[in-house]
């Protein structure tokens, strides 16, 4: 979708879609009242005998009205104005993205994010509106047939303008490149978690990382095997035994930053298709565990956003990845192997896979002096249990990269909910036969997964985010969210505009 910035009368620009927001109890947001007024009223009136609810994201979609140039005006509900804030806002971009990606519309006029938000900028306004909408027109038919794609036709702006009443900026252009980057880095995430574990292979994600790492010129290296043989990585070895497809170990490496600055390591969770080892999982939604892999996706996918902004920093992504397969050579329950770390491991659980491959890639990433590293893995079903669908799971051995984290989750609107890791949790890993078991038993799952992971975070500031519950949804929507990418990239955006402070 190409996107553009103006400002004029919304009345006057001729376009295929023109979207006005509205306030419940009539009061009008200033572009729409300037609309209001070309139609002698007649939005207002609309307003007041009922037709748009008030709820926010309700819309009502009026065909060739008088006094406008637009073949179709889309009117969004912003609720209440004195509850106006983020969510609402985020809704009526969402109602509106959905309207923009389905109409017959060749081109749409958007002028919401002209609307005052307290606390919230014009650039901030104008970034969540292009990533929105941006996000709003994603499809996944890459496996259907021709037949399969035909039935659905082709609909959808190909175009959007951005309407707002203050003067242009390269401040508010950039804003809207990058809620664009951040748009396709969640595309590229969601992709790679919604294709089947038979072709989103561990090769598969080595060669998407590759791909990327070409396009935009910044370094990758997969390590073989035998490579990881070398480094002593038993505790992610062990996972990928039963399996038939090559393990993988992907390092990219962005170098946007100073070259003397010390670089932002991501760390994602790559298993492409879990089914739990020796220990394993029931049938029902078992198809489901090739989003298992989605802490990798989005670490592929903030690569891409970030070098799509080409954001001054330094990054650094590491993947392990791998199936997690039963057979006759599959690490079985009770085994005991050895972590890259030199810590040995009882494996009580072969479907406590995640921790056994991320642990490995965590002491590895000792080697870059990084800044701070921060791990994302659908890791537990406990996150799940414990926070629902809506927040990921967070952890971290700082606070005060756990606020930020926090704090960048919450203006992103991906948002995190902090959970304790005390030392009190570190007993339930015990093991009689192993420096640590890889469970801590029934209680606190979350929690007792990153306190294994913490055993190998030490030397550096460290974040964990589990997102089990947040980076992919069930049902007739079943696909993958593209989650954490907006969190991640907000981050690294702020952390790029504190160095150039």
């Amino acid at each position: 979708m190409e996107f553009t910035i103006k400002t004029g009368s919304p009345a006057k620009l001729k376009t295929g879609l023109l979207v006005l927001g509205a306030f419940a109890g009539g009061k009008l947001s200033a572009l729409t009242a300037a609309v209001d007024g070309a139609t002698e009223g007649r939005i207002a009136a609309l307003i007041k005998r009922g037709d748009l609810d008030d709820k926010a994201g309700s819309t009502l979609l009026i065909p060739d009205l008088a006094g406008t140039q637009a073949e179709r005006v889309l009117l969004v509900s912003l609720g209440k104005a004195e509850d106006f804030g983020d969510k609402a806002y985020r809704d009526a971009l969402g109602a509106a993205a959905k309207v923009i990606s389905s109409s017959a519309a060749k081109d749409a006029v958007l002028a919401l994010a002209d609307i005052e938000l307290e606390g919230r900028s014009l650039s901030w306004r104008l970034q969540q509106a292009a990533r929105i909408v941006a996000d709003g027109a994603y499809r996944f038919d890459a496996l259907k047939s021709d037949q399969g794609k035909k039935t659905r036709k082709e609909r959808g702006a190909r175009k959007l303008t951005l309407l707002v009443s203050s003067e242009l900026s390269a401040e508010l252009d950039t804003a809207v490149l990058q809620g664009q980057a951040i748009a396709t880095g969640m595309a590229l995430a969601k992709d790679l978690g919604n294709l089947p574990g038979n072709i989103c292979t561990p090769t598969h994600l080595a060669e998407t990382a590759q791909a990327l790492g070409k396009q935009y010129k910044f370094g990758v290296e997969v390590l073989e095997r035998a490579d990881m043989e070398k480094l002593g990585m038993g505790s992610f070895l062990s996972v990928a035994r039963g399996s038939h497809q090559p393990p993988k170990f992907i390092v990219m490496e962005y170098k946007g930053g100073k070259a003397k600055a010390k670089p932002i390591v991501l760390v994602g969770k790559g298993i492409t298709f879990d089914t739990g080892g020796i220990s394993l999982k029931p049938a029902a939604e078992m198809d489901e565990m090739k989003y298992d892999m989605c802490g990798a996706a989005s670490v592929i996918g903030t690569f891409k956003a970030v070098a799509q902004m080409g954001l001054p920093i330094n990054l650094v992504g590491l993947i392990p990845t791998t199936e997690n397969m039963p057979g006759g050579g599959a690490t079985k329950p009770g085994d005991v192997v050895t972590s890259m770390s030199g810590q040995t491991i009882e494996v009580l659980n072969t479907d406590a896979e995640g921790r056994l491959i991320l642990c490995d890639a965590l002491t590895y990433a000792e080697r870059f002096k990084p800044e701070c590293v921060i791990d994302i893995a659908t890791l537990t079903g406990a996150c799940v249990v414990a926070l629902g669908k809506i927040p990921s799971g967070l952890l971290a051995n700082d606070d005060d990269l756990a606020a930020e984290l926090l704090k960048r989750g919450t203006e992103s609107g991906d948002r995190a909910w902090q959970l304790p890791l005390w030392d009190e949790y570190q007993e339930l890993l015990k093991s009689n036969f192993a420096d640590m078991g890889n469970i801590g038993g029934r209680y606190a799952g979350t929690i007792t997964a990153a306190c294994f992971l913490a055993r190998f975070t030490k030397a550096y500031k460290w974040a964990h985010l589990d997102i089990a519950g947040t980076a992919w949804v069930s049902g007739e929507a079943k696909g993958a969210t593209g989650r954490p990418v907006p969190l991640l990239s907000s981050f690294l955006i702020g952390r790029a505009q504190a160095a150039a402070r």
